[in-house]
């Protein structure tokens, strides 16, 4: 089986990627390196540096292998960011998308595995569930549901075999923590190894439930193999929600450091997102899931062994006013 992994140096697609090789796909990557690292991709796959944005290296790279199947992650996966930057949101995460339903309609590619969010729900009561109306709220949601109904009228017209994901808040070794515009958890331990206090928007009681990198990763490798699951779209992740300040605390906790945090004006996003994974049960064997304290404290070895990530700014913010305090 020849597999191509979009954003394969990044978080959650370098984790797929070794559970695809650990199953004997020939697993090709294609990542442009704005978000993942090289020492991410796995020794054993075929590294391509370029981005999705770039169809005829799309065209060229399905010519030349041939694909069974394509596991898309590669995205820009900062929701608040995406106001200021919309642009670039569309760009990369829905106009790059349609670039590999294309070619995976014209190369009859056997299906097509997309990690959307759950951000695509917007703020309805949680928990979010499937059969919800999903009304996102940011133009990172928007392009994430977009490239939902697309991948469906790709089925509907061509027969293209789908299966979606919709994760949330997932953590773990191998997370840019560099990222000062996502990922909470990385941001939290990447500002105690810089000895700066942990920034919290608004009051902090903000839920979200977290998701250990090793109970989403092989279920969404291993998708593929349950033809039930085809045309169906998945919530997945850790079903417990947290406060932002109990997780400010714990992180702290893990990390061996006092609590210090600023708080911040609160910012324009979804208070309350976690979903139900009631459906993903009865689809695949699911594990006990891993706890927040076992997975902060995994992640936090990772972390204090190699080291602060130096914060770089977003390179070309196309609306510049009205950004949040530290941004």
């Amino acid at each position: 089986m020849k597999t191509l992994v979009t954003g394969g140096a990044g978080f959650i697609g370098s984790h797929v990627a070794k559970w695809l090789l650990k199953d004997q796909h020939e697993v090709v990557i294609l990542d442009d390196l704005s978000g993942g690292y090289v020492e991410n991709v796995p020794p054993t796959a075929k590294f391509i540096q370029g981005s999705v944005t770039d169809y005829p290296l799309v065209k060229d790279l399905f010519a030349a292998e041939q694909f069974d199947y394509v596991y898309h992650l590669a995205a820009y996966a900062a929701e608040g960011l995406s106001h200021f930057i919309r642009r670039f949101n569309y760009e990369n995460n829905l106009s790059g998308s349609v670039n590999l339903i294309n070619q995976s309609v014209l190369h009859r590619v056997k299906c097509v595995v997309f990690t959307s969010s759950i951000a695509v729900y917007g703020s309805p009561q949680p928990p979010m569930v499937e059969t919800m109306l999903p009304c996102p709220e940011d133009p990172y949601g928007i392009a994430k549901y977009a490239v939902e109904l697309d991948l469906q009228a790709a089925h509907h017209q061509f027969g293209l075999n789908t299966i979606i994901f919709r994760p949330h808040n997932v953590y773990g070794e191998g997370q840019n923590i560099g990222d000062k515009y996502r990922n909470v958890i990385g941001i939290f331990m990447n500002q105690i190894l810089h000895g700066h206090p942990l920034t919290v928007f608004g009051n902090g009681e903000q839920t979200r439930a977290f998701t250990y990198i090793d109970d989403v990763a092989p279920i969404i490798a291993r998708s593929i193999e349950n033809k039930a699951a085809y045309g169906e779209i998945f919530n997945i992740g850790g079903s417990q929600p947290y406060t932002i300040n109990e997780l400010a605390i714990a992180v702290c906790q893990m990390m061996g450091v006092s609590p210090n945090i600023t708080h911040f004006e609160a910012r324009h996003e979804v208070v309350h997102a976690y979903s139900s994974h009631e459906k993903l049960a009865q689809y695949f064997n699911i594990s006990c899931p891993v706890g927040l304290q076992e997975g902060l404290s995994k992640m936090a070895e990772w972390v204090q062994r190699v080291g602060p990530r130096q914060t770089k700014e977003f390179a070309e913010i196309e609306i510049p006013f009205g950004l949040p305090q530290g941004w």
